[in-house]
């Protein structure tokens, strides 16, 4: 019998159990421990740990984290940091898209769904896409509310922490910590790319930020972004073309 299909009479906090052990993976402990170099970050931009916390939480996606933050450093305008914090996570759209029907079981509310699409991200993404396959559809809302839940409010108490210690610890451990952020977010970004496009993009976009920032300081992240994005796509489809042509 298809699991995926099959009702169970196990109780939902059984399985919401389930999706609190779920955390205790690599993808998921690799991300608190960005969230630690995160926290560095926020501590020397001389953002409160409350307020670090409180961006961890409610947004809920660290490269959007990373651009507010880096927006609020330089002094940006509200519209510009919320257009590119926005654009940023339109990212997960397509993951929510796909994911919700996954979750969707017998009787499900859309309301519940809507709740649990706040905890959709990159990490929960790939967590899902591996476990919801055993777990049989009436509990896959309880496993992924144990699970989003939990890894948003281990990596906000991460965060809250780790600030609050690293006045604590010595300038080389602190800036150790600040390191591991941009390393997970550079590492992340060229794993998940699959085509040669998407890993130009990442060397393009980083190759353009010191023009875009000379040109549009408001809007160098953004601009940065785009002209990567379209040089990096340019280029991999003449690649691509030549493949066909011989």
């Amino acid at each position: 019998m298809d699991v995926s299909s099959a009702r169970t009479d196990s109780h939902p906090s059984v399985w919401v159990f389930k999706g609190m052990r779920a955390v205790w993976s690599a993808p998921a402990l690799i991300l608190v421990t960005a969230h630690l170099g995160f926290a560095g970050l926020a501590r020397e931009a001389g953002i409160g740990w409350l307020e670090a916390s409180f961006m961890v939480f409610t947004i809920w996606a660290l490269p959007a984290n990373i651009i507010l933050l880096g927006s609020i450093t330089a002094g940006l305008s509200l519209a510009a940091t919320a257009l590119a914090v926005g654009l940023s996570s339109l990212r997960l759209m397509p993951m929510v898209i796909a994911l919700l029907p996954e979750l969707r079981g017998v009787g499900t509310r859309r309301r519940t769904l809507l709740v649990l699409s706040h905890f959709i991200a990159v990490t929960a993404w790939v967590v899902s896409l591996e476990r919801l396959p055993t777990v049989p559809r009436d509990r896959r809302p309880h496993f992924f509310a144990g699970f989003g839940i939990t890894l948003t409010v281990v990596n906000t108490l991460a965060v809250a922490l780790a600030f609050n210690l690293m006045g604590q610890l010595p300038a080389l451990a602190t800036g150790a910590l600040a390191f591991l952020t941009p390393v997970y977010f550079l590492t992340s970004l060229y794993g998940s790319a699959r085509e040669l496009s998407g890993q130009l993009a990442l060397l393009t976009g980083m190759l353009a930020v010191p023009v875009a920032n000379w040109l549009a300081p408001e809007f160098d992240i953004l601009v940065a972004g785009l002209v990567g994005g379209v040089v990096a796509y340019g280029i991999g489809r003449l690649v691509d073309r030549r493949q066909i042509a011989r």
